[in-house]
């Protein structure tokens, strides 16, 4: 398949952030001609379903600034430097929700946009919730409010637009699917 790889001839960084970094990379087509792409480096993220023994599915409802809206998400979180997807799904679950649980189920890794991101989200199902005896606190920027919510009040959420981010549609529409299927 290398008839469709490009090849980096040069990699300068534009902008170092707290979350991204933006790179500017020079690169040979493989037609031999070149062009420039621009990418958004990201250090990856969890996503959870969560369910508590109600059968309500845990979101959050929080304002994103990029979007100038408030959203409804699945909880989700930016994996911190070394740590491991399993330990910041359960530190995201219990900051954002107050719950805490010792099974989780990695679920899927998916890419959110690689056209021009190397993002990669790592969706976990989060079952046999315990509220946490200490709720770990938000992030000092972090405003949220915890939803519990049928499957069905989710579904129609995303025929509001209250639910519009891809990981919480893509997690929706597999409880969605698993239900009609019977698992």
């Amino acid at each position: 398949m290398k008839h469709l790889q490009e090849e980096t001839v040069q990699s300068k960084t534009i902008f170092e952030g707290r979350v991204i970094s933006l790179l500017e990379e020079e690169v040979k087509l493989p037609n031999g001609k070149k062009s420039t792409r621009e990418i958004v480096k990201h250090p990856g993220a969890v996503a959870l379903i969560a369910f508590t023994d109600e059968n309500k599915l845990l979101m959050v409802r929080q304002y994103r600034k990029a979007m100038d809206k408030i959203l409804v998400e699945i909880p989700a979180g930016k994996l911190e430097k070394g740590e491991e997807p399993h330990v910041t799904a359960k530190r995201e679950l219990e900051e954002e929700t107050g719950y805490t649980t010792d099974n989780l189920t990695h679920l899927i890794s998916f890419y959110t946009s690689p056209g021009f991101a190397d993002e990669l989200v790592h969706l976990y199902v989060a079952e046999d919730l315990k509220k946490a005896t200490e709720q770990a606190s938000l992030d000092e920027d972090e405003f949220l409010d915890v939803l519990e919510l049928t499957l069905e009040e989710a579904i129609a959420l995303i025929g509001t637009g209250e639910i519009y981010d891809a990981k919480t549609a893509y997690a929706v529409q597999y409880l969605q699917l698993k239900s009609v299927l019977g698992e």
